[in-house]
């Protein structure tokens, strides 16, 4: 093991982001889809698996809540707050059904019913396609130093650290032991659980509400 070189350990991405930083965030100059996606995973500390499954008819904008399945197909409650709640209906601008979180383009042919809005013909926003976004613009705010020329070569923001962010400050702010596995809806708030990509309709038979699936090998 002489002269053996000490390979550098990987970075804590799951590390909860700083208020401050969370804040800056908001600043970011991105289209109202994204905006509002950050918003609700934020402020509901949800998995995002779970937000991008959401349809439109799912939401109870009175409450500020919406259902996702558990495990053993149980229904529990999404909360979210006043931020994501005057940005939601902005971004459905009319629709009443379909997937919350649409692509900017039609779907491709072959795309499950699911995963595709009746009234614009636009398919639902996949967990890649959704972190790929959230990683691009958050580079700089991670790798504050780094220049400009190297920026493209850092690695960004998951959105895994919106929730592990919203649970952590709610621990600081005072929130009860008790009341955070609730909310985090996890049996441990020390570890809020890895993100799995979204399986939703893709290619699955329909049913009243999809699942999140296994995570590819």
């Amino acid at each position: 093991m002489i002269g053996t070189e000490r390979r550098p350990a990987p970075p804590d991405r799951t590390k909860a982001l700083s208020e401050n930083r969370i804040a800056a965030l908001w600043h970011l100059d991105v289209v109202l889809r994204e905006k509002t996606l950050w918003k609700v995973l934020y402020e509901s500390a949800a998995r995002a698996e779970e937000i991008l499954c959401l349809d439109v008819e799912d939401l109870h904008p009175g409450d500020k809540r919406g259902p996702t399945l558990a495990k053993g197909g149980a229904t529990e409650w999404i909360h979210w707050q006043s931020g994501a709640a005057q940005l939601l209906p902005r971004l459905i601008a009319g629709r009443s059904r379909g997937p919350l979180f649409l692509t900017g383009r039609k779907a491709p042919a072959g795309t499950p019913t699911l995963d595709v809005c009746p009234e614009t013909g636009r398919a639902r926003l996949s967990y890649r396609r959704a972190e790929e976004i959230f990683e691009e613009p958050t580079r700089l705010m991670a790798n504050p130093l780094a220049s400009p020329e190297d920026i493209e070569d850092l690695d960004g923001w998951t959105l895994h650290r919106l929730r592990h962010s919203a649970l952590t400050h709610d621990a600081e702010g005072g929130t009860s032991t008790p009341m955070l596995p609730a909310r985090s809806r996890h049996a441990s708030v020390r570890s809020p659980g890895a993100v799995r990509p979204p399986r939703c309709g893709r290619g699955r038979q329909a049913r009243s509400r999809p699942r999140p699936g296994r995570p590819p090998p």
